[in-house]
């Protein structure tokens, strides 16, 4: 004889499987409508609608909420707002790393490059060079390096467009400059570019 998993069993003042989907679909829309309002996008305000939903669950079967159901939405838009709040800052944190990486990344890019284009001479080998290495990247790379300098898109845009998500794109992006430095070098110490 297997033991049982220990699943938790609801209290007795709890709502039935069938009142509670009643009262989600009665009330959910006005929750995401809230969420939304207090998120950046139609997905964030669904992460935090159902982690808001989530907790009031866990407090219900813990049996620490206090109140019956009329308190529900009260707390519901407290927990939307704080987990929002709190979203938010994780995204500005993260924002602000990623800026200040791909800052760096772009001086150390400015400086590798700042040569090439000073003289009209070097101009169409150099570029030539440039579009074959960049050619010769993977091509996840390349688009993203393409769609960040010359597109002038954000790894927030880069990722929408891609599918991707913004770390993704950062992430692509570096390897594929180190990529780039690489084979730049190369055919600068093989003496094929001019520079």
């Amino acid at each position: 004889m297997q033991d049982q998993p220990n699943i938790p069993t609801p209290p007795s003042d709890a709502p039935s499987p069938a009142a509670w989907h009643a009262w989600l679909a009665a009330q959910g829309p006005r929750l995401l409508l809230f969420a939304r309002q207090q998120t950046r996008s139609h997905e964030d305000a669904q992460d935090v609608l159902q982690d808001a939903l989530v907790k009031l669950i866990e407090k219900l079967n813990s049996g620490e909420f206090v109140g019956g159901s009329e308190f529900w939405m009260p707390y519901l838009y407290t927990t939307i707002r704080r987990l929002a709040i709190d979203l938010s800052r994780r995204d500005d944190r993260r924002k602000r790393r990623e800026d200040s990486v791909t800052a760096d990344q772009e001086a150390d890019l400015a400086e590798a490059f700042h040569p090439w284009f000073e003289t009209d001479s070097a101009g169409d080998e150099t570029r030539d060079q440039l579009e074959a290495s960049l050619k010769e990247l993977p091509p996840k790379f390349a688009e993203v390096i393409v769609m960040k300098i010359w597109g002038e898109q954000t790894f927030a845009e880069i990722g929408e467009i891609l599918g991707i998500s913004q770390n993704t794109a950062a992430s692509r992006y570096r390897y594929g400059l180190e990529a780039l430095k690489r084979q730049l070098g190369g055919a600068r110490r093989r003496g094929d570019l001019s520079i």
